[in-house]
C-alpha cells in the first residue's frame, strides 16, 4: 500500500510538471512569429475575440481584425529580434513579457495565453514603446 501511495504521488507530480512544461512551451512558436513579423501564423494563436492594446489604445476585436492590425504594426516596425524575458501565471492562464526590437524602436510585449480543452489561445496582446 505504501508503494502505491508513493507511486501515485510521483505520477501526479510528473504529470503536473509535464503540463506546466507543455504550457510554457506555447511561447516558443509565438515568439518565433513575433520575431519574424508573421501576422498570419501569429493570428492562428489568437482567441476568437482578442484584446489588443497597442500604445495604450485598447481594442476588442475578432481574430481576423487582430491579424490585420498586427500585419500593419509589423509593416511599420519590421521586427529584428524578440526575446522572452519573463514567464508566469497559473493554469489555465499564463503570460509572458518580451522585448521586441523593430523599425529602430524597442517595445515591451505582454502576451496572455489561456489554455482550454481545445488548445492554447492568446487572450490579450499588449505592445508598449520603451
Amino acid at each position: 500500500m505504501r508503494h502505491f501511495v508513493v507511486i501515485s504521488i510521483l505520477t501526479f507530480f510528473s504529470a503536473f510538471a509535464y503540463g506546466q512544461q507543455k504550457q510554457s512551451d506555447v511561447f516558443v512558436p509565438i515568439s518565433k512569429y513575433l520575431e519574424n513579423g508573421n501576422a498570419k501564423n501569429l493570428s492562428a494563436w489568437f482567441s476568437e475575440n482578442i484584446e489588443l492594446v497597442i500604445f495604450g489604445s485598447r481594442s476588442n476585436c475578432s481574430r481576423n481584425q487582430a491579424k490585420q492590425i498586427m500585419r500593419s504594426f509589423f509593416m511599420d516596425y519590421t521586427p529584428n529580434s524578440f526575446d522572452i524575458v519573463h514567464k508566469s501565471g497559473v493554469y489555465p492562464m499564463t503570460y509572458a513579457i518580451g522585448r521586441l526590437e523593430g523599425g529602430g524602436n524597442k517595445f515591451k510585449i505582454t502576451i496572455f495565453v489561456k489554455t482550454t480543452e481545445r488548445g492554447n489561445y492568446i487572450q490579450q496582446l499588449s505592445i508598449e514603446k520603451e
